[in-house]
């Protein structure tokens, strides 16, 4: 029998966006919480590591809610979350958000003017510029609808019974949006397959889905926001945020415990009590917080096998193959965009290594690099299956790794010509990596809503063990930095009112 000694309130495993975010507003609220993390720094995908001067982004570097409130009207929760820490993120606008080099010569930057995209968008289609105009409003429609709700756990019937007394049309309003589709909204209004196809990658890019299978309310999330909120870059990158994170934990009394790999949920008569680590100890606490993968959660790190979580439950996220690139300067010209997607072949584009994503933060950032000089970021997404057989460090391992580095930075000379010349740094990534430094299984992006599922079909924080809880991209509303930032305030607010203590609005 476990004992049911408490050593802590709330325990948290691993230190992603989510948990962090979690940790950090339960702290400040006065709840006792210590982060277990394996690694000896914070963040998960949206971290950053350093080589010979270079400080990387180890995924993501597009990042929303970091608008003001009052004159963006968005959610701007990373602004509203550091502003309740008393933390300070200084950040750096992008005026686009990516921009699409896609097949038949069709170039287009999403811009923060709204007006210009829009604009650029019926150039290309002047026949569908109703349409345009019609489906993007939609999409304005809910970021609207969201703006004027508090954030909070969509389990919660008091926050929900809140919300929807104070704004009633809007209640409904979205609770109907929740049940379609960004991709069926759009052939409402739309017909050009080409234009669908943007509409598909404009998904894509951080969904990794196409539009069909993504939410109409994740879209209306980034990609409406973008207009109001806009693209803000973290000075000194993305690690710049989970290191906020961390020091309103420590600031209100929180621990971090760095690598401290947990390696069992303890659970007893189908409740959490606390974890085992790798070193044999026993940790106890009123409440537990994954911020692993679902499958990692229920298929290792809780052993009764009754709780196992079948894969096919959901699709699986591809991992990636990444390219951290030290190059001369010289290769990148001025004016050039911070962000790039590449697309050859429509057929493909969803395929392994079909879409090329790329970045050169230090163009927002040149403290990132040595003088003189630019980091490069380009990845595709990639299948573990691909990899698996590999022994990591083998000859064969690393000749796999550059035959594919070179093919990736050969098609990238589309945008940036003499880029294979200019590389002076190279740190390669699999999807091997990816399981071994962020614990993900088989180096995922997490769980996908298949064809037809809708968006409150997705794991919320609870879970069928009592007091074990979930944050992250296998939790609503899903992938990307915002979207498991929300999750941490979900599951922070959850939390809070369980145990008596809710959660103040965040202003």
């Amino acid at each position: 029998m476990v004992s049911t000694k408490e050593s802590t309130d709330v325990i948290v495993i691993g230190s992603g966006i989510g948990g962090l975010t979690a940790a950090a507003l339960l702290q400040e609220r006065g709840f006792a919480t210590v982060v277990f993390e394996k690694n000896r720094y914070p963040g998960g995908s949206c971290s950053s590591f350093q080589r010979d001067g270079y400080k990387f982004d180890a995924g993501a570097s597009v990042f929303y809610g970091f608008g003001e409130n009052g004159t963006s009207g968005t959610l701007n929760l990373h602004t509203r979350i550091f502003r309740k820490l008393g933390v300070d993120v200084h950040t750096i606008p992008d005026p686009v958000q990516i921009h699409y080099h896609l097949p038949n010569g069709f170039s287009i930057p999403a811009c923060y003017d709204r007006h210009a995209f829009l604009g650029a968008l019926a150039a290309r289609f002047p026949h569908e510029s109703e349409g345009i105009k019609k489906f993007y409003h939609e999409l304005d429609e809910v970021n609207d609808i969201l703006s004027s709700m508090p954030a909070g756990s969509l389990e919660d019937l008091t926050h929900l019974l809140s919300v929807g007394s104070a704004n009633p049309l809007k209640t409904l309003a979205l609770a109907m949006k929740s049940f379609r589709s960004m991709g069926k909204t759009a052939r409402r209004y739309i017909n050009d397959e080409e234009l669908l196809h943007f509409i598909d990658i404009e998904a894509y890019s951080w969904a990794v889905q196409d539009a069909v299978s993504t939410p109409l309310v994740n879209a209306g999330i980034c990609l409406a926001d973008r207009h109001f909120g806009g693209i803000n870059y973290p000075v000194g990158g993305s690690g710049a945020i989970p290191a906020a994170l961390c020091k309103g934990i420590e600031k209100f009394g929180g621990r971090l415990c760095y690598q401290a790999e947990v390696t069992e949920i303890l659970v007893d008569n189908g409740e959490a009590r606390g974890v085992r680590m790798a070193d044999g100890t026993e940790h106890y606490a009123r409440a537990v917080i994954s911020n692993a993968t679902v499958w990692d959660t229920f298929n290792r790190l809780v052993t009764d096998s009754r709780y196992r979580v079948d894969e096919q439950r959901f699709l699986r996220a591809p991992s990636w193959f990444q390219l951290f690139l030290g190059v001369n300067a010289a290769v990148i010209p001025p004016g050039f965009d911070v962000h790039h997607v590449l697309v050859d072949d429509w057929k493909s584009y969803n395929q392994p290594g079909g879409t090329i994503y790329f970045s050169a933060p230090t163009i927002l950032d040149p403290s990132l690099a040595p003088p003189g000089k630019h980091i490069v970021h380009v990845f595709v997404n990639g299948d573990f299956e691909q990899w698996e057989h590999f022994e990591r460090g083998s000859s064969a391992y690393r000749a796999a790794k550059e035959e594919v580095a070179a093919a990736v930075i050969s098609r990238t000379e589309r945008i940036l010509p003499g880029l294979s010349q200019a590389v002076e740094l190279k740190v390669l990534a699999t999807p091997l990596t990816h399981e071994r430094y962020l614990n993900r299984y088989k180096g995922s992006y997490g769980p996908l809503l298949k064809p037809g599922q809708n968006i409150l079909q997705k794991p919320q924080n609870t879970t069928p063990i009592k007091n074990l809880f979930a944050a992250g991209d296998s939790t609503v509303p899903g992938q990307g930095v915002i979207a498991v930032t929300y999750s941490g305030v979900s599951c922070a607010s959850y939390i809070a009112r369980k145990f008596g203590k809710p959660l103040d609005e965040l202003q």
